[in-house]
């Protein structure tokens, strides 16, 4: 099989979808590529073709250029997405192929120095050096065991109002952009992606539940918060109306608000349990509810994070604790990062070097630790580093780690 990797020009669109529906078994209604459509930067495209089958497309891949919260701030990060390989040619380098090309393209136009995605299967991009950054959970709270605890917060000039989601969207963004530069992960979000991916609403967005409801919590002064959700109705006992709130997106610009828009879902009538599908691992809910066993939480995996260039990814963001060593890295996907690199967290520096390391690890351990949320401590103690002075580990650990906790909450 001859197989090479070329860009993607918009005549290819409705190979690129077909080919991407097939790799993730998708069946959406046809017009969802239109709206897909206006999401994707053709110029950040790429297919494999296989050349013994008349240049059939056998493999997708793409990105998207996003703002994206890291500690100390926000950075551009290159967001991959759609990447798939058709059935017939799993296993035959095609997606090593499409990952390397889209690498190395980064890097060698000066590009963004982090990519990120999301893994359809956890155990894949390991071995293209993206590490698991950044966690999710999901919680099944049962609404009649949802009490709060005492002297939780509460403003008596905050309200609810019941708002339309698609009429909303400026109070919407108003209250995530106020959020979004306090949490590594989450990224900025165009109004194209806005009306697509969160407010989105047709038949196949609601899974077999109802339209997207909004809660907006609000004083004189504008927006505080707000809820997206959808309701699940129970009708198998009609004397018994029944029902599970699903809880799309919650965000609050302070304690009060936040308190009060959990308690729009969790107070909703006629329904019994709220769920949750993806909250941070560090959310507050946790501290809210008297009783906490409620939440019977899950845990998963959200962001993955690559350093496409190891010195530019480590000195675009902050540190907590200060930190001067020598990193070995290692990284045969992009050998440009291998080898030895000092990181002075003080003087915001990270050059090659010829000193002695004080530890060895993949890269794909510096992406887990990028946005602060996965201990080098903890990785260590499961074998998956090396450390060569005593206290070296400790000491990068602690200037990696970061609160709060990442979390992007949506996929891309």
């Amino acid at each position: 099989m001859t197989v090479t990797v070329r860009p993607v020009n918009e005549s290819d669109w409705p190979t690129f979808v077909a080919v991407d529906y097939e790799a993730f078994n998708s069946s959406y209604p046809p017009h969802f590529a239109d709206r897909w459509k206006t999401l994707v930067e053709f110029d950040r495209m790429l297919a494999a073709v296989d050349h013994d089958r008349d240049d059939l497309m056998v493999g997708c891949a793409a990105a998207l250029s996003f703002t994206m919260t890291v500690p100390g701030g926000p950075i551009p990060v290159a967001g991959v997405t759609a990447v798939g390989v058709l059935p017939s040619h799993r296993r035959r380098g095609v997606l090593t192929a499409l990952m390397a090309r889209q690498l190395h393209e980064l890097h060698d136009s000066g590009g963004e120095a982090v990519a990120a995605l999301y893994a359809s299967e956890a155990a894949i991009y390991g071995r293209f050096g993206y590490g698991r950054a950044a966690d999710t959970l999901f919680f099944r709270i049962s609404t009649r065991a949802s009490a709060f605890v005492p002297g939780a917060p509460s403003d008596p000039a905050l309200r609810l109002r019941v708002a339309k989601p698609a009429d909303s969207l400026p109070e919407l963004q108003h209250v995530f952009d106020s959020v979004r530069p306090s949490r590594p992960g989450l990224y900025a979000r165009t109004e194209a992606f806005w009306r697509s991916e969160i407010l989105g609403d047709d038949e196949h967005d609601r899974r077999g539940a109802g339209p997207l409801r909004c809660m907006i919590v609000e004083d004189d002064g504008g927006p505080r918060g707000y809820a997206l959700f959808r309701v699940k109705s129970d009708t198998t006992d009609h004397d018994v109306p029944d029902g599970e709130v699903r809880l799309i997106e919650l965000f609050a610009t302070d304690p009060a608000a936040y308190a009060a828009a959990w308690r729009s879902v969790l107070d909703r009538d006629l329904c019994s349990r709220v769920h949750a599908w993806s909250r941070p691992v560090d959310d507050p809910i946790m501290h809210l509810l008297a009783e906490p066993r409620q939440l019977n939480a899950g845990w998963l995996d959200d962001l993955w994070i690559r350093l496409v260039d190891v010195d530019r990814a480590l000195t675009s963001r902050a540190y907590a604790a200060p930190a001067d060593l020598v990193i070995e890295v290692e990284d045969e996907l992009c050998p440009w990062n291998a080898g030895r690199w000092r990181l002075s967290t003080a003087k915001a520096t990270c050059e090659r070097t010829d000193d002695p390391a004080d530890l060895t690890l993949p890269v794909r351990l510096l992406g887990a630790a990028y946005l602060g949320g996965r201990p080098l401590v903890a990785l260590a103690d499961a074998g998956l580093l090396r450390e060569h002075r005593a206290g070296a580990v400790l000491e990068l650990s602690a200037a990696m780690s970061w609160d709060p906790k990442p979390w992007a909450g949506c996929v891309f």
